[in-house]
């Protein structure tokens, strides 16, 4: 279901350039920007979807100035390697602001991070979620973006609303009008998604632009 991710990926995206260094290790992908940064980011996948289909996001806010850790979770799930920045010290350099994002479980893993340490992320960004469902984060001081697609039939605006109250009233919620589940990555269709009315380009494009607008505010 979801095998196709090199079908809509080119070479370019991992290799390096003039503006970004591209470092591939067991654990992450790593996307550091070659001018001064100050924004260090944390993406985790979604269940079963291969890293790889993160990729030309994560490529596309490093070029941002925004240095970006794609992690790899075991067995493709987030559940099991949600700690991994944690464990591999990955929050070492002075002065900078800390995003975790994630899309759907790595959405919902990424908040039961921020739950667990709620010292060590200045702002989440929960993308194609309808978690935080079975914990709440209404008390969470940092600021919060929730993007979530008008078609999207895995987490469905219903689910998401119907969840608003487990994050602050300052947390703000993004709908993308068109954009379905799969399109926030560059994968195949998912069982139980809806069509998308939108171009996985523009959705992705539409994405980028709340994420960097939500990032510099």
């Amino acid at each position: 279901m979801f095998n196709k991710t090199k079908l809509f990926i080119g070479q370019q995206c991992f290799q390096n350039n003039s503006a970004v260094t591209v470092e591939n290790t067991n654990d992450y992908y790593l996307f550091t920007p070659k001018k001064e940064f100050k924004n260090v980011l944390m993406f985790y996948p979604g269940a079963m979807v291969e890293t790889e289909a993160y990729v030309p996001l994560c490529r596309k806010l490093s070029e941002k100035n925004i240095k970006v850790y794609l992690i790899k979770m075991p067995w493709r799930l987030a559940s099991g390697g949600y700690n991994k920045p944690k464990e591999l010290h990955l929050f070492t350099e002075d002065s900078k602001t800390y995003i975790l994002a994630g899309h759907s479980q790595g959405g919902k893993m990424a908040a039961e991070f921020v739950y667990e340490n709620p010292k060590l992320i200045d702002k989440l960004i929960l993308i194609g979620t309808s978690h935080p469902r079975d914990i709440s984060l209404s008390s969470a001081e940092i600021p919060i973006l929730k993007i979530y697609g008008s078609k999207d039939g895995v987490a469905d605006e219903g689910s998401i609303l119907k969840n608003k109250s487990k994050l602050p009233e300052t947390a703000k919620f993004l709908k993308i009008e068109g954009a379905n589940h799969c399109q926030f990555a560059y994968y195949g269709f998912q069982l139980g998604d809806d069509k998308a009315d939108i171009s996985r380009e523009q959705q992705q494009k539409q994405t980028l632009m709340e994420i960097l607008k939500f990032i510099n505010e």
